[in-house]
């Protein structure tokens, strides 16, 4: 009997870890702006930049301190199967992110909560 109560609270705890785990998805529209911020680690986690390599392969300059502070606006969005919104970026100026690629992409609540992306 005790075993039967102790499963029945395990799956009812584990239902309501469940609910509480679901993210709000932010509302967006194309063409809101952004502002690049300094990111708290030493590199981006949600804003998704290419890798280095990558940036320096094609001819650019890989310094991510060019970012700081500039603005974006969103050009696409998508809402994912785990609830989170990808968002698309390009830059207000119509430069080139490190003089080669023209747009990246975000997790905008995560790149919003982590202080990379602003208002």
């Amino acid at each position: 009997m005790k075993r039967l109560l102790f499963i029945v609270l395990c799956f009812l705890g584990g239902g309501l870890a469940l609910q509480a785990q679901q993210t709000q998805q932010t509302s967006i529209e194309k063409g809101t702006v952004f502002t690049i911020s300094e990111p708290v680690a030493d590199q981006y986690r949600y804003v998704l930049f290419p890798r280095k390599n990558f940036i320096i392969k094609r001819g650019g300059i890989a310094n991510l301190k060019s970012v700081y502070g500039k603005e974006v606006e969103v050009v696409d969005y998508a809402y994912t199967d785990k609830g989170d919104t990808r968002v698309t970026l390009k830059r207000t100026d119509g430069k080139k992110f490190f003089r080669n690629f023209k747009t990246v992409d975000a997790y905008l609540e995560d790149a919003l909560t982590a202080g990379e992306l602003t208002k």
